[in-house]
C-alpha cells in the first residue's frame, strides 16, 4: 500500500501528448511509463546535408523522450518538470530506417529527475547516448 501525503496526492500518470516539432519530426510513442518511455523516429526527414541523420534531430528527439519519461513520474504526484541540463555522445551514424529512443530512470527524486537515454538504430546499435536533468516543480497556475 503507498502511503501519500494530503499535500502531494497520488495522481494517474500524465498521458504523453505529441508537439508540433514531434510531429514533424515523425515521432512514435511505442511505451510509456515511469520506468521507461520508448518512441521512434524515422531517419527520413531527420537528415543533414550529408544524407544522415542530424545531431540536432537527435538531440530533439532525446529530449523529448527524457523529458516525457520525467514527467510521467513527476505527475503522479502533483507535479510538472522544467529542464536543466541535456548532453549527448554521438557513438555512430544512420542514413535510412527508424531510429529507436529510450529513457530509463537513472535518479527519481522529489526535486529532481536524470534519465538515461539511449537512441539505437533498427539492428539496436547504439548511435547517441543522452542524460537529461529535470526539476520537478509545483504546476503553474492557469
Amino acid at each position: 500500500m503507498a502511503i501519500t501525503s494530503s499535500a502531494t496526492p497520488a495522481s494517474e500518470p500524465w498521458t504523453i501528448e505529441l508537439g508540433a516539432l514531434d510531429r514533424k519530426m515523425g515521432v512514435e510513442i511505442l511505451e510509456e511509463s515511469v520506468q521507461k518511455v520508448v518512441a521512434r523516429m524515422p531517419v527520413e526527414g531527420n537528415t543533414q546535408s550529408f544524407g544522415i541523420l542530424h545531431g540536432g534531430a537527435s538531440l530533439a528527439v532525446g529530449e523529448a523522450v527524457g523529458s516525457w519519461a520525467a514527467v510521467k513520474y513527476a505527475s503522479t504526484f502533483g507535479k510538472v518538470v522544467v529542464g536543466v541540463d541535456v548532453n549527448a555522445t554521438h557513438h555512430r551514424s544512420a542514413s535510412a530506417g527508424m531510429i529507436f529512443v529510450t529513457a530509463t530512470p537513472i535518479k527519481l527524486g522529489r526535486r529532481m529527475t536524470s534519465h538515461e537515454v539511449v537512441i539505437s538504430d533498427e539492428r539496436e546499435r547504439r548511435i547517441c547516448t543522452m542524460r537529461i536533468t529535470n526539476l520537478v516543480i509545483d504546476k503553474p497556475m492557469p
